[in-house]
């Protein structure tokens, strides 16, 4: 008997599931998520004074109108996350646009939180710092004016004041606020290079990676793939150790590996390393999920997805052939089937 080897470097899909299903018998399984993917409906948000996430999304656009008496009447009008218009019969003067969440911060009592508008109209203002244009600052009110109540429970400005020299306007605006959401561990990144933040930014799950997306996915002939961690370095040691799920639960071997498994403190200077290692085992039309959860002392955990492809295998088929003294294959044994994602 001669023992011999042959692998199979590439098998058509059909080949590749019909050796599957001799070889195994596979039970798919869903797994709930658990923890909340802190993710914001747009970018008008801010956090609070505790770091939790405050969401105005529901606010976006609603208009908020201020009637000026004067020689010429106008109204000072706040579109909300939009931008801030003086309207008369003339015409309307912008008082600069809602550029992102950074234009969004906390403020401090009486006032919660502040939106600055900037990059409104040039004339009469070509000066400013910059060429910003006219600009505008809407101090917000978590519930009523100091002076008086708004009608109705929308919301209301309750003053406004001009500065002519720096062409600014600030404006009092008393609103109903949503409820803080999950407090957010700011400063914290996580991305493909040490100084970048493509999965998570300042403690927020980007769009792509808050749950499994296509084209956002990784191709199987990818064997893994290198994540960069980076926190303030002050609360850097709340960071925890990272889990993971896969879903479905087989089909797809993933390994944690790195500076970032073993509890080391990941810095903006110096990032730990999360190694993410995978292997498709059973090919499937529709990708994997990895849910990787990171825990944060005293924060909701940082959550993301990443997406796995595993449309088709390139597998290793060795087996015995038995070979007769005639020189003629008397005999072939499957020994063992290795497949590669």
């Amino acid at each position: 008997m001669l023992a011999g080897w042959e692998t199979l470097a590439s098998c058509p899909a059909s080949v590749i599931h019909s050796l599957i299903k001799v070889l195994l018998v596979v039970t798919f399984m869903q797994w709930p998520a658990t923890a909340i993917v802190v993710v914001p409906n747009s970018n008008c948000f801010t956090f609070d004074n505790n770091s939790r996430l405050v969401d105005f999304a529901d606010l976006i656009g609603k208009n908020f109108e201020y009637n000026e008496k004067g020689s010429v009447p106008s109204d000072l009008v706040v579109q909300f996350c939009k931008d801030v218009q003086r309207r008369s019969q003339a015409g309307y003067t912008d008082f600069g646009r809602f550029i992102s969440s950074r234009s969004f911060i906390t403020g401090s009592q009486p006032i919660d939180f502040i939106q600055t508008f900037q990059y409104g109209d040039l004339v009469h203002c070509e000066t400013t710092f910059e060429k910003m244009g006219r600009t505008s600052q809407v101090n917000i009110i978590c519930g009523q004016c100091p002076n008086k109540e708004c009608k109705g429970k929308q919301g209301c400005i309750c003053s406004i004041s001009y500065d002519e020299l720096m062409c600014r306007v600030t404006v009092e605006l008393a609103i109903p606020c949503p409820k803080s959401g999950p407090r957010v561990f700011k400063g914290f990144t996580v991305g493909f290079h040490p100084r970048s933040s493509e999965l998570v930014y300042n403690g927020l799950t980007q769009l792509g990676f808050e749950q499994s997306h296509h084209e956002f996915s990784f191709q199987g002939e990818q064997s893994h793939v290198s994540l960069y961690l980076s926190a303030v370095f002050s609360l850097s040691g709340l960071v925890g150790k990272p889990s993971l799920k896969v879903n479905p639960v087989k089909g797809l071997d993933v390994t944690l590996t790195g500076s970032g498994t073993n509890g080391a403190m990941p810095t903006t200077l110096s990032p730990t390393i999360l190694n993410v290692i995978w292997r498709c085992e059973i090919a499937r039309s529709s990708p994997y999920e990895v849910n990787i959860l990171i825990p944060v002392e005293g924060y909701d955990p940082i959550e993301f997805t990443l997406t796995k492809e595993c449309a088709s295998l390139c597998c290793q088929v060795y087996f015995v052939v038995e070979v007769s003294s005639t020189k003629h294959v008397s005999n072939i044994s499957l020994v063992y089937m290795r497949c590669l994602g």
